[in-house]
């Protein structure tokens, strides 16, 4: 018997690895977190599987229903929104499985941020602009943040920021980067990426704040910040130069 934590992507039913999918398919057993997995992904759950909502369990709930399935040597799809690497509360449940002795697996998923590029068009990291991508959170109920990992001194890079689960504290995030981006550096917030009823709000740090309260979003929102997510006029990436000696194009060879 196996637990396999599966990263079920940002919210398409299609945005899962191939591996995640096939996984979903054969476990008879699947605990998925019910606030932010659409039902689209549960399709790909086997028809006689016994597929359990852990929204409103506790930690101990949880266990109980890996141990039920083990007692019955049954596999156990355990999903989550985005990619595991990243607040995902899959630590202290591997924690858990580590002291018990019950193996489980990690399968990657497509993150929030990346869904989100992907529906901006846009790169994050741009030659001579940015060549960061800062992934952080302002602090909440589940989780403070430390006292090192301040917006503010992540902001001092310049880099492309992508501060999750913060759109309730827009006017903090506003407030602490805008000494550093400026009120002319472009936002953009995209809530519920990938989904059907996504929806992007694009503007900067002196009128986001405004755009947001003419159209409200709740809690499944991403906001990024920085100079990349507009920016025409720069430099090719030396990647393609066709003066660029590199091991796969080698100079002498052409």
């Amino acid at each position: 018997m196996t637990v396999h934590f599966i990263g079920a992507g940002p919210g398409a039913a299609d945005l899962l690895t191939l591996r995640g999918r096939d996984l979903i398919a054969r476990c008879p057993v699947c605990l998925y977190a019910g606030s932010l997995i659409p039902a689209g992904v549960l399709a790909h759950c086997a028809p006689t599987a016994k597929v359990i909502d852990t929204a409103p369990l506790s930690l101990d709930q949880i266990v109980a229903e890996i141990l039920a399935a083990q007692a019955l040597g049954q596999d156990v799809a355990r999903l989550h929104s985005g990619d595991l690497s990243i607040w995902s509360a899959v630590g202290e449940q591997m924690r858990r499985l580590d002291e018990l002795d019950i193996p489980y697996t990690i399968t990657p998923g497509v993150p929030a941020f990346a869904a989100a590029s992907a529906a901006l068009k846009r790169e994050l990291t741009l030659p001579e602009v940015s060549q960061s991508l800062v992934l952080t959170r302002t602090s909440g109920r589940a989780s403070a943040m430390p006292e090192r990992e301040k917006l503010t001194l992540f902001a001092q890079s310049g880099a492309t920021l992508a501060v999750h689960l913060s759109i309730h504290a827009l006017s903090q995030v506003v407030a602490e980067l805008r000494p550093f981006y400026g009120d002319s550096c472009p936002v953009a917030i995209v809530y519920r990426a990938s989904w059907p009823d996504e929806r992007i709000i694009r503007g900067t740090l002196a009128d986001i704040e405004a755009l947001v309260a003419e159209n409200p979003v709740d809690r499944t929102a991403l906001i990024l910040v920085g100079p990349a997510l507009t920016a025409k006029n720069f430099r090719d990436s030396a990647l393609y130069d066709p003066g660029y000696d590199r091991r796969f194009r080698p100079q002498g060879a052409r």
